[in-house]
């Protein structure tokens, strides 16, 4: 197939914005699939996880291949819940082009904003589909209204909706001047109804007058009065959504089959394939500063993202893989740059959804699955041997919530461990850490649901019903003041000894994270112990100082030191660095620091006092407040996630029921004095409970 055939979309939206149902509509009308599944049934084809078909959300992003009017189009369905925003920002790394999906009724709400910043980060063109028409209260115009004022997205309707609420029809095509009507699954095209004349020209001039912006010969025509055939603004609304100007938006009502057939013509028409998007650019795994770059053509160098894990019980492990040039082949051998390893390809499998299909080999544009990858993770590259490079990897945000786990039996602690790596190989924002002094294993995540769906899949997938602590915060340390310090590691034994000798300064880091730099002169330390320095730095600040909390944004700057001929050894100087760098710690004025939350609050106007109260009493700032939809507004502002455990049941209480938030990591900030002995002291308490 051409690669101007081909296209890698992705669906993503608020929770319960209708994205699964969507995609399921897309895939019944492709012929994909021969029935429809409904996710309220727990039967959607991309909600295959059981966790996912229980709750009715998505959870794990779903890929899929279909084809529509000799295009094939690959999509990715991601999660519309903010504690799974790893998949979203893992898809919106490998895809082409995105549909932003809609309520016609809530319209723009608070995860529709952040998939927007998202999509924004790594430039990815949309299409705009405001969904649920025949709801009660939908606004097409409204939704767009807030897509601008919101989202700065510079919205142009490339359709006009025939009805709204129980009256809603179809649309009218403002390009070709026809009318799409959908009654049951009997799709109708005719001519615009009377009554919509006047409407659509009105529209057709403001799409005219936004493409004459980017379209010199728009421009000539609409200023001479000539009206501009349908071929043109076809071409420049496609050329004005590629390079991200504009957002063409159209609109249906997927659960009642009404629009889903125009939304893949509108794929085709208007989102880029592989060749549009062109080369990607790669860093020389030598030099940043130089740079590589890929053109999505067979006869370049093979390169590739992987971008997800997927653990299955059939075939093992699944290394999802976008192919950015280059061709794949079974039996081929990859370099892994990212791993510095050599990989041979086993199977490669096209997938549908839970279904899969074997294929021999794998081009440019192409995503898929790889089976029995043994060093490739999330965010590797896999390149060419003799022509390597790194592509830009994915953003992962940190965990800001923790608990303990542990293993109903002694027996099952080999078990769980083994679950547990497998899950944090295929999830990035999910971290597991063993705590040596206490002897317990702490996993981390994005938020309370997130960590709930792990402690689930562990039942159902891997059949360990672990045990669990309290949800805590996963709060860290750092540094306020910059001090010197000198360590001397002298350790007489039988045989051989052990001496190391470290001086340093350390540095707060605000932002940056952890950075080592070496000034050692005249080799006072021998060069080849300078990496085990770096090694117990980093071992200290993984275990914590003040309190077992990861140590973050400190730089640490190793300026002399010692060694013995005979006892000197890396691991003496691992030892001797990590207490340097506790004594230092220490001496630096340390403080701890709390994840803060950005939280979005809907309400009705009647309960707006007591929402900003609340907020208030939980030590949160208020950012603004604005006008949500008529009766509603929106309270956008930030609070620490220590005082949110519990607040779902609170603001139900506090609204009736009738308000919702949503809440996504923000920044760490310090905690004041009074709060950290706190929190030191109730750990201090745990500590000896457990002793005693």
């Amino acid at each position: 197939m051409q690669l101007q055939k081909l296209r890698n979309i992705g669906i993503a939206a608020h929770i319960d914005a209708g994205k699964t149902t969507v995609t399921e509509r897309m895939l019944y009308f492709t012929g994909t699939t021969r029935k429809m599944g409904e996710v309220h049934d727990g039967e959607a084809t991309m909600d295959f996880m059981k966790q996912e078909q229980e709750r009715g959300i998505t959870i794990a992003s779903a890929a899929i291949s279909c084809s529509w009017k000799d295009h094939a189009i690959n999509i990715i369905d991601t999660p519309g819940h903010v504690d799974f925003t790893i998949e979203v920002e893992r898809s919106l790394r490998v895809i082409d082009g995105m549909i932003a999906v809609f309520c016609g009724v809530a319209g723009v709400e608070p995860q529709s904003e952040t998939v927007w910043n998202q999509a924004d980060r790594y430039g990815v063109p949309r299409i705009a589909f405001v969904n649920k028409m025949d709801r009660v209260g939908a606004d097409f115009h409204e939704v767009t209204r807030q897509m601008e004022k919101y989202l700065d997205a510079n919205p142009v309707p490339f359709q006009v909706p025939i009805g709204s609420e129980d009256d809603f029809q179809g649309a009218i095509d403002i390009i070709e001047r026809k009318a799409h009507t959908f009654k049951d699954m009997e799709h109708e095209v005719m001519d615009i109804p009377e009554a919509y004349r006047e409407k659509v020209e009105a529209a057709r001039t403001r799409l005219i007058e936004k493409l004459a912006d980017y379209n010199e010969m728009i421009m000539d025509l609409y200023l001479s009065g000539a009206d501009v055939p349908a071929g043109l603004l076809k071409k420049a609304g496609r050329e004005a959504t590629i390079k991200m100007l504009i957002t063409p938006v159209f609109c249906g009502s997927a659960y009642k089959n009404k629009g889903t057939q125009l939304l893949l013509d509108a794929v085709i028409d208007f989102l880029p394939s592989p060749v549009d998007v062109g080369a990607v650019v790669g860093i020389d795994i030598d030099d940043a500063e130089k740079s590589h770059t890929r053109h999505p053509s067979a006869k370049d160098p093979f390169a590739a993202l992987a971008f997800k894990l997927i653990h299955d019980p059939y075939v093992g492990q699944q290394t999802f893989i976008r192919v950015y040039s280059g061709e794949l082949r079974s039996g081929m051998q990859v370099f892994n740059s990212t791993r510095k390893k050599p990989e041979r390809i086993g199977r490669i499998m096209r997938i549908h959804a839970k279904e899969r299909e074997e294929i021999d080999a794998a081009g440019p544009g192409d995503i898929v699955a790889l089976i029995g990858m043994k060093y490739t993770k999330t965010g590797d590259t896999l390149c060419d041997p003799d022509q390597p490079l790194y592509l830009e990897s994915i953003f992962v945000p940190p965990s800001v919530i923790e608990m303990k786990i542990s293993p109903p039996t002694k027996k099952e602690d080999e078990k769980l461990g083994a679950a547990l790596r497998k899950l944090a190989m295929e999830d990035p924002s999910f971290t597991v850490r063993f705590n040596d002094e206490t002897n317990e294993t702490i996993i981390a995540g994005m938020g309370e649901l997130h960590l709930e769906i792990i402690i689930d899949r562990l039942k159902t997938e891997f059949g360990v019903t672990a045990m669990v602590g309290e949800p805590s915060v996963a709060f860290r340390e750092t540094i306020t003041r910059e001090v010197d310090c000198a360590y001397k590691h002298v350790k007489q034994t039988g045989g051989r000894g052990q001496y190391a000798h470290t001086v340093m300064r350390l540095e707060p880091n605000e932002g940056k994270g952890f950075e080592f730099e070496d000034r050692i002169k005249g080799g006072a330390i021998p060069t080849e112990y300078i990496p085990s320095v770096r090694r117990g730095i980093e071992a200290a600040m993984a275990e914590g100082i003040l309190s077992e909390f990861p140590v973050v944004d400190v730089k640490a700057v190793l300026l002399d030191g010692t060694f013995h001929e005979v006892d000197s050894s890396d691991m003496a100087f691992r030892t001797c660095a990590s207490i340097c760098f506790k004594e230092g710690f220490l001496k630096a004025n340390p403080i701890l620091l709390e994840p803060v939350m950005k939280i979005e609050v809907n309400t009705p106007d009647d309960y707006i006092g007591d929402v900003v109260g609340d907020l208030t009493k939980r030590r949160g700032r208020i950012e603004s407040m604005r006008r949500y939809r008529k009766g509603s507004q929106k309270v956008i502002g930030f609070v620490p996630l220590m005082e949110m455990f519990g607040y779902a049941t609170q603001l139900r209480n506090m609204t009736s029921g009738r308000a919702n938030y949503s809440m996504e990591f923000h920044k760490y900030v310090p905690v004041n004095r009074e709060i950290q002995e706190k929190v030191l002291k109730q750990r201090e308490l745990k500590k000896k409970e457990k002793a005693s």
